[in-house]
């Protein structure tokens, strides 16, 4: 990419590590696309995290 804005795909979990990724890579200039996946976890909190960020 020449010249272009900064993309990145950010794979969010909901937790801490990947909102921190997601966090570094915004304040470097990265245009973010968030992405997450429902496998089907239980836990459907970890979904609305990671929606949050």
């Amino acid at each position: 990419m020449s010249g272009g804005q900064k993309r990145a795909v950010i794979l969010v979990s909901g937790g801490m590590d990947s909102a921190v990724t997601l966090a570094i890579a915004r304040s470097q200039g990265f245009s973010c696309y968030a992405l997450t996946v429902d496998y089907g976890q239980r836990h459907h909190a970890e979904l609305a995290a990671a929606a949050r960020v």
